[in-house]
């Protein structure tokens, strides 16, 4: 699990947008495995990532279209048993056509909560070996973040995990924190080697939890 925490517009989003090629690196180079990713083909390497992002982006379609998302055939059940690890099967069951709900453009049918929950149920389904969480609950009030939360801590097992958070809450039990201002990384390490550190990660989480 590795935690990128800095100011607006530090330059977490673009780091993490170079994973699958949104956009390349003007200079050097990015191995996953020691593989160079552009020597591979697109298809292959976003098959492997998965992102949950801060705005989720629902199509007009069912409850379940959205969570197979790109998948023409997909396995219902596959869909559900998805959805479960979501925290989002319960919501979806109270609709009277259930799965088969229609999602507005954009979702404005469902609350931040419930499309947070969709995007995870996307990325569930997907499997992907790489998981971005980009701001993955920063808009969501404090019941839906637990769900959000919860459902989160099931997908991040047995697959590399690339948190965006402001807050810190949720980074301290990350692997490796990259501490990042306009577009450098000034620190790295665990939560306790830049406590101890005592630079601009341990002022950054003074400050959120002087309380």
């Amino acid at each position: 699990m590795i935690a990128l925490v800095g100011p607006s517009g530090a330059g977490k989003t673009t780091l993490a947008n170079l994973l699958p090629r949104f956009y390349d690196p003007q200079t050097g180079q990015i191995f996953i495995d020691g593989v160079d990713i552009k020597n591979v083909t697109l298809r292959s390497l976003r098959r492997q990532i998965g992102i949950v992002p801060q705005e989720t982006i629902l199509f007009s379609g069912t409850i379940a279209q959205n969570i197979a998302f790109g998948q023409a055939d997909f396995d219902r059940e596959a869909v559900e048993a998805a959805a479960k690890i979501a925290n989002a099967h319960q919501f979806i069951t109270q609709f009277s056509q259930g799965y088969q709900t229609w999602v507005g453009e954009r979702g404005v049918n469902l609350s931040g909560g419930q499309r947070q929950r969709i995007a995870i149920a996307r990325a569930v389904l997907l499997n992907p070996r790489i998981l971005i969480l980009d701001e993955a609950t920063s808009a969501l009030d404090s019941e839906s973040e637990a769900l959000v939360q919860e459902a989160l801590e099931r997908i991040m097992k047995d697959r590399t995990v690339f948190i965006i958070a402001h807050r810190l809450a949720t980074v301290r039990r990350a692997d490796r924190i990259l501490v990042l201002e306009r577009g450098q990384i000034l620190e790295s390490g665990t939560h306790e080697e830049l406590l101890q550190l005592g630079d601009r990660y341990a002022r950054f989480y003074a400050k959120q939890f002087q309380t």
